[in-house]
């Protein structure tokens, strides 16, 4: 049975449920005299809508906002503030600027019904209201209205998805440099340094075309390239002297605890190239498998040059830092043995555009 709410009850009724929650389409009725909206109910209540009376156009506009109904039947000619002024107020509050609205009008020239139009009005109904014409008419704007209002209830969800992914990302993004800052505490150059060839190693991808869709995973191996260290004990990670080769071996194994520490983490999967293979050699005297030439992933061959160029121009707890030049003939004097041929002259010529050789 429709559900009627009488002008006794309209100023103390309350809300209907939003409309993304309805399952009856909500018509608010205006019009200054009785008998027009009874006339509107009767013809209306055989169908099952939730009916709402307004009797003057600052009622209507307030109950508009508190009921958000499907479509509102407004009569044109009301004493106070008339049918095209409700509807121009109505298409400047943006709670209700996308309300159908369908105006009833005795007045069928062309001049009315053009201000109509320019007012906001969606449609008219002429009187005397025929009642097939007004069913049709409710029923094809209550539908195209819901229809409308999933699209916007699907894109408000989908707003909603991608900012909620977009803080979990930016979240695991501050865990990943909190485990940096972990490392640092046991190496004080280690988050420094993460910084430095994290920056460079961006640059460099900038260089020579690298996807833009990639460079998040890209910071993100950088970022995470020592990861592996923390399985290094301290007495080899912070020796100050020459490490002894059952030493070098233990420090060899980091690539592969940062490979066991990060691909059970589904998220980290497209950024493991770096950590696994940073320490791979063009002509696979690398470790830790010994990969040769293009078989080494790009990711990791941008990085072998950033990180040797910063180990070589940073102080080390046994030596202290060499001279750019120094860094760049290391660099050329092993294109094609250690590192790949083709992006040392890319590199070299980046850092000379980015500061002076010493």
């Amino acid at each position: 049975m429709t559900s009627y709410v009488n002008e006794s009850q309209m100023a103390s009724s309350k809300p209907i449920p939003e409309r993304s929650l309805r399952t009856t389409s909500v018509i608010l009725i205006v019009d200054d005299d009785h008998n027009g909206r009874e006339i509107l109910a009767a013809l209306l209540r055989p169908y099952h809508y939730e009916l709402l009376f307004a009797s003057d156009g600052y009622q209507a506009l307030a109950m508009a906002q508190v009921h958000t109904p499907d479509v509102i039947l407004l009569d044109v000619m009301m004493p106070g503030m008339d049918g095209y002024e409700v509807c121009q107020q109505l298409r400047s509050i943006p709670i209700t600027a996308e309300m159908p609205v369908v105006l009833i009008t005795a007045l069928d020239d062309r001049d009315s019904r053009l201000q109509g139009l320019r007012s906001g009005a969606d449609d008219f109904i002429s009187k005397p209201v025929d009642a097939m014409e007004l069913q049709v008419r409710v029923r094809t704007i209550t539908r195209l209205n819901r229809y409308r209002l999933l699209v916007d209830e699907r894109r408000r969800a989908e707003q909603i998805a991608l900012q909620a992914a977009a803080e979990l990302t930016h979240a695991y993004d501050r865990t990943l440099e909190g485990w940096v800052r972990a490392l640092a505490l046991r190496d004080v150059e280690t988050e420094a340094h993460s910084q430095r060839v994290t920056a460079l190693t961006i640059q460099l991808a900038e260089q020579i075309g690298y996807p833009q869709e990639r460079m998040t995973h890209l910071w993100r191996g950088a970022l995470l390239h020592d990861i592996g260290k923390i399985g290094i004990p301290d007495a080899i990670l912070l020796k100050p002297g020459k490490l002894t080769d059952g030493e070098m071996d233990v420090i060899r194994k980091h690539p592969e605890y940062a490979y066991n520490l990060l691909y059970p983490i589904a998220y980290l999967h497209p950024v493991l190239n770096i950590p696994y293979a940073h320490h791979e050699r063009w002509d696979g005297s690398g470790y830790p498998r010994g990969l040769r030439g293009d078989a080494i992933p790009l990711e990791a061959r941008m990085f072998a040059l950033v990180d040797v160029w910063d180990a070589l121009c940073s102080d080390r707890p046994y030596r202290k830092a060499m001279s750019t030049a120094y860094a760049e003939r290391e660099l050329q004097d092993h294109a094609g043995i250690l590192y790949d041929p083709e992006l040392v002259p890319i590199f070299i010529q980046m850092m000379h555009q980015r500061k002076p050789t010493s």
